[in-house]
């Protein structure tokens, strides 16, 4: 009877096996451009991260988001078409112009080259870090 009962209970726990845990959400910062526009960038590293919150806090550190650009791939990026990618992005002192725009000239393309980098991004936010 035991056995039995062994059995019926290891059955009725397969069935209740638990979840694999989710993904963590991406940190991800807000960069507001000429005043006017705004773009997301995840943050896919430690370095990255304290890189941004020294930027919110206004420590001078380097400030022009720089990082290649996916097309037809929003990410974290909604609602514009495109995002950076992650493993690219760096964050620089001087960028060389043709890189540099507001997020829908990204989108229409008058921004064509596969780096972004707006020189007047200012970082506003910071979503998705761990408590």
């Amino acid at each position: 009877m035991r056995r039995v009962a062994l059995v019926a209970v290891a059955l009725m726990l397969g069935g209740c096996a638990p979840a694999a845990p989710a993904d963590p959400e991406p940190v991800v910062a807000t960069f507001e451009v000429a005043g006017d526009e705004t773009y997301k960038v995840e943050l896919a590293t430690p370095e990255l991260i304290e890189h941004a919150q020294q930027l919110l806090a206004g420590e001078q550190v380097a400030a022009i988001p720089n990082g290649t650009v996916v097309r037809d791939d929003p990410g974290v990026n909604e609602p514009w078409s495109w995002h950076i990618d992650p493993a690219t992005l760096e964050f620089a002192d001087m960028t060389i112009e043709v890189c540099d725009g507001i997020p829908s000239y990204v989108e229409v393309g008058t921004v064509t080259s596969d780096q972004y980098c707006p020189w007047s991004a200012k970082i506003i936010a910071i979503d998705g870090l761990p408590d």
